[in-house]
């Protein structure tokens, strides 16, 4: 489960060849342009005029950051990524006594996801379509605003939404991964770009979605695609100038050649069949954290690349780094040690979920710990020095394993879990995971791990005759024989067994403490405070606090739009603030369809929203989706037609359009779209990309009029049996 190099490193000699290799760059930067575009000085002229620096971070200022709590300078506000703010004056005391302070409105109707990071009274946050805002953090006020200009057509290689889980700050410059591939340094006293590299290749499906992080003048960053058929790898690169420093891939490449690393030699030995082909997956979309005492990075990785591991390594093995925990020098991104969590991944249980450090105390010794939730539905802890397995415990409902074993940390996997013949598997957690990517929160004052869990099983089905596709998804799964049975009882009964809450979990005793269910998944990420607190918005609309140590509701507020993304809180102006980025979206806005909207019927509002004590700002009405008005045209097409057009809608448009042609709250749904009463207004969206800026690209490579015509005829027939199951008594 786990292996140990370390190797000696020369720190002095590293930086003088790093500072020859910069030289080098500063000469050759004008024939480089096409790698990396320098747009601007980057300096702050503030400096100049005997004003305080914008944006004055470093490592240390970051590992201090409990000396300054009226700050959230990083992703988890410091590098242990607890998410805990030391900040007392909103406490479970006072805490019905908090009201909107400011809210300030998002140019996007996308999910937003992003963590926003407060530095000395600004608020930098990126949102959907990887744009970046600096807010007043007192008042919400603009200050600048940016717009990578992503194409809307990058939209259909993006499997779970136009997403951006936040920038970070370095030394007066706001660093952001955008979509397409991209990092970008602005400068953070106005939003002018200092420089951009392509950190991916931009024919193939890769795009950036996670925050990146930052450390000894080192911003790295992973990338998403993995559904996509790429091949994962993190990079980091240099704060000043973009160069590229280290990286790191997570699976092998093609095996007749040289390998990158004694890693992916390792690795290889793991895999069989001719993964590389399919890209083999294991993308870094996510969890990235920074140990500044072991000098360690510690990296999630994903799933694999089809997700059914017969297709992709037809003759078993663990495949590796799928699904793993992996250290890495954070020097020189060489590989230290690795644990893998769910050994030949084939369910989409990625290990990207988030990281925490802590110092645990365990039979009567200290030891220093990395605690993960993944989707597999285990709360692990490990010791983060070596990568040795310390305990692991289910956390949701799990069938895919009865437990892991204490002794080789390996899962005792149920045997009726893989999936390959005609009969499926259903398994628990399913493809969306046990926890996804909303931040959890570790409390020291408490010792517990606040968790936003969903329960949601899955029949896996294997595609028997996949055929890698250019537009959507290459899964290995067949989610035509997945979708949701139409018939009132069965699919009462299914929806009956999804469910979400908030649980709060002791990691040294692998037990539950309390809960608070919901009425459905997907609810936000999470804050916790030393006022005894808890904070989470919900995918209903709502932001509710808790008391730490026994989950009491204290206080709870309308949203107007579902929040997926965490709070984090700060002071501005001698108050204490808890602000959230509120916006509908992600995965279960799309994919799922009516599994989406289980937690209530809310459409997209974006905004981030700001509370203090005693704030009196009304948010304005709406936020509820309408009802849907269904206006099919008659058309009887061929049940045969029917079933072609249901197995191609659930081969390419499902992603977006939602299972069972049913839209999440976030997209159209196209039952109800007046473009399925035309074969040539559908045929113009389908083939011909009349909306391609919308992301609707063409699928003239993968469908023909044929294919859209059964495509349509399916549609029709939906709207008319929900039409049917509308009227009826």
């Amino acid at each position: 489960m786990k292996h140990t190099i370390r190797q000696s490193i020369c720190t002095t000699g590293q930086e003088a060849l790093r500072k020859s290799q910069r030289r080098m760059a500063a000469t050759l930067l004008p024939a480089l342009a096409f790698v990396v575009v320098a747009c601007g000085t980057g300096e702050d002229d503030s400096q100049d005029s005997g004003q305080a620096a914008v944006a004055a971070v470093d490592g240390a200022r970051i590992m201090a950051a409990d000396s300054e709590p009226g700050n959230w300078l990083t992703h988890g506000r410091n590098y242990d990524e607890q998410r805990y703010s030391p900040l007392t004056a909103i406490n479970a005391d006072n805490a019905a006594k908090l009201g909107l302070a400011w809210y300030y409105d998002l140019d996007t109707k996308r999910g937003q996801e992003a963590t926003p990071i407060v530095v000395d009274g600004r608020m930098f946050v990126s949102t959907a379509w990887s744009m970046v805002k600096a807010l007043d953090a007192a008042t919400g006020e603009l200050l600048w605003a940016y717009d990578p200009q992503v194409p809307g057509t990058k939209a259909v290689e993006v499997c779970c939404d136009v997403v951006n889980r936040g920038v970070a700050v370095w030394k007066g410059r706001v660093y952001v991964g955008t979509l397409d591939g991209r990092l970008i340094a602005l400068d953070a006293a106005n939003g002018e770009p200092v420089w951009t590299v392509q950190t991916t290749v931009p024919a193939l499906p890769y795009s950036i979605t996670g925050a990146p992080r930052i450390f000894d003048d080192k911003v790295v960053i992973g990338n998403g695609g993995a559904e996509f058929g790429v091949r994962g790898y993190v990079s980091a690169y240099d704060t000043d100038d973009g160069e590229l420093l280290w990286r790191f891939h997570t699976v092998p490449g093609d095996p007749s050649k040289p390998f990158e690393s004694k890693a992916m030699e390792l690795a290889a030995k793991t895999w069989t069949g001719e993964w590389w082909t399919m890209g083999g997956g294991g993308t870094v979309w996510d969890a990235i954290v920074f140990d500044p005492v072991l000098g360690l990075v510690y990296i999630g990785v994903g799933n694999g690349a089809p997700w059914n591991q017969a297709i992709r390594s037809p003759g078993g093995g663990d495949n590796l780094f799928l699904a793993s925990i992996v250290a890495l020098d954070a020097d020189t991104g060489e590989y230290v040690w690795h644990y893998q969590t769910t050994p030949g991944e084939t369910w989409d249980y990625t290990a990207t979920q988030p990281l925490i450090l802590a110092d645990l105390e365990i039979d009567g010794i200290t030891r220093k710990v990395i605690m993960q939730a993944p989707k597999n539905g285990f709360f692990y802890v490990l010791d983060r020095e070596t990568g040795e397995f310390i305990s692991a415990k289910p956390f949701a409902t799990v069938t895919w394993a009865s437990g892991i074993d204490p002794e080789t940390g390996r899962p005792i996997e149920n045997p009726t879990a893989r999936y390959s013949g005609p009969a499926p598997s259903f398994v628990a957690p399913g493809p969306v995971g046990a926890h996804s990517w909303q931040p959890m929160a570790y409390n020291p004052q408490t010792g517990l791990v606040y968790i936003p869990v969903q329960d949601a099983a899955f029949p896996y089905f294997a595609d028997n005759n996949y055929e890698r596709t250019e537009l959507g998804f290459n899964t290995g799964v067949d989610f035509n024989s997945a979708s949701m049975p139409q018939i009132p009882e069965v699919k009462a009964q299914i929806m009956s067994g999804v469910k979400g809450f908030l649980l709060a979990w002791d990691p040294v005793a692998q037990a539950e403490a309390w809960r608070v269910d919901y009425p459905g998944p997907s609810n936000g990420g999470v804050l916790t405070t030393a006022g005894n607190l808890v904070v989470q918005g919900t995918a209903g609309g709502e932001l509710i606090a808790y008391r730490a140590d026994n989950g009491q509701r204290l206080w709870s507020t309308p949203a107007r739009t579902g929040v997926l993304a965490a709070p984090v809180s700060y002071e501005a102006g001698g108050e204490q603030y808890i602000a959230v980025a509120a916006g509908w979206g992600g995965v279960f806005a799309l994919a799922p369809g009516e599994i989406g909207l289980l937690s209530g019927r809310v459409g997209n509002v974006s905004r981030i929203l700001a509370y203090k004590l005693g704030g009196n700002v009304e948010l304005p009405p709406g936020g509820a989706l309408a009802e849907l008005a269904f206006n099919p045209p008659e058309l009887e097409p061929s049940d045969e037609t029917v079933a072609q057009g249901m197995f191609l809608f659930h081969r390419h448009c499902v992603v977006c359009h939602g299972d069972a042609a049913v839209s999440g709250g976030l997209l159209p749904d196209l039952r109800a779209s007046p473009a399925i009463a035309s074969p040539e207004a559908f045929q113009a969206i389908v083939l011909e990309g009349v909306r391609g800026d919308l992301g609707m690209v063409s699928y003239a490579a993968e469908l023909d009029g044929d294919d859209a015509e059964a495509i349509r005829a399916y549609l029709i027939a939906r709207a008319h049996e929900s039409l049917a199951l509308a009227d009826a008594p």
